[in-house]
């Protein structure tokens, strides 16, 4: 799953008009709804410490983990590529922010306590390709969530990358960079290849090419759904992503919360 290695330093970049705001209000919302987790700093004893820790599973820069740092949550921070955490800490040292980063895969997920939320979005899951996989990432999850914790996630579906993004190419230009992203959808996988191309320009104005090769799996809700009971969780609500509505045949990205059930 390695990737986002020169890609990083211009992430940020081409996902400026990425709704991080809404984002983080819909969690907020969700966890003030369903979780254990809550956005006070002074925890009473160790076992409030730990249910008002909140994971940002594939954080990324950080951008989102930042917002919800600021919401008062306990954050912690994990990814497995190294640029990507090296932007998040600068972040972190420039907001004076308390969040603890971890560099990990996500289907070895290790974390030091139980949590009270694990969320990860933008598609982080998509790049689990193998069902058995995801399920592991699930079950992993479970494993660390405190009684009554919760997890959110969302998911690029199936029919998204059938009949939307795949097979298209996509390019964007800006002053510094610019990137053409080429998809490739194998129908009989079902998975998405993303040959991305950017050129980057240097301190000294020329500019700078480089390639990164990206794969990802739709997923059917049915899939989702079944995969998440059988790692233990139950599902309190899967919703499209997009409009907040019921999922329907053509959702393109669908936001699920599930809860590990209090013994």
């Amino acid at each position: 799953m390695a990737m986002y290695g020169d890609f990083a330093a211009v992430y940020d970049t081409f996902m400026d008009n990425t709704p991080y705001g809404l984002w983080s209000e819909r969690l907020d919302t969700l966890i003030k709804k369903y979780g254990v987790s809550r956005p006070e700093r002074d925890a009473e004893n160790i076992l409030d410490s730990e249910r008002n820790l909140v994971v940002d599973l594939g954080c990324g820069t950080g951008t989102l983990t930042e917002l919800m740092y600021a919401k008062g949550y306990d954050m912690i921070g994990v990814d497995e590529s190294e640029a990507m955490l090296n932007i998040a800490m600068q972040k972190k040292e420039k907001s004076g922010s308390e969040i603890l980063y971890l560099m990990q895969d996500m289907r070895e997920l290790d974390l030091y306590s139980t949590v009270g939320t694990v969320f990860s979005v933008c598609d982080s899951l998509n790049y689990i390709l193998e069902e058995e996989e995801l399920e592991a990432v699930f079950s992993l999850v479970q494993n660390y969530l405190f009684p009554g914790g919760i997890l959110i996630f969302d998911f690029n579906t199936e029919y998204k990358y059938r009949e939307v993004i795949g097979n298209t190419v996509i390019a964007e230009n800006r002053e510094d960079c610019s990137f053409i992203w080429e998809n490739v959808y194998d129908p009989e996988d079902e998975i998405n290849e993303y040959d991305l191309t950017l050129f980057v320009r240097e301190e000294d104005g020329r500019f700078r090419r480089f390639t990164e090769t990206h794969l990802q799996r739709g997923y059917t809700p049915e899939q989702i759904g079944r995969l998440v009971e059988q790692a233990g969780l139950k599902i309190l609500e899967m919703t499209d992503a997009d409009t907040g509505g019921s999922v329907r045949p053509e959702s393109e990205r669908v936001l699920v919360c599930a809860v590990r059930e209090a013994e």
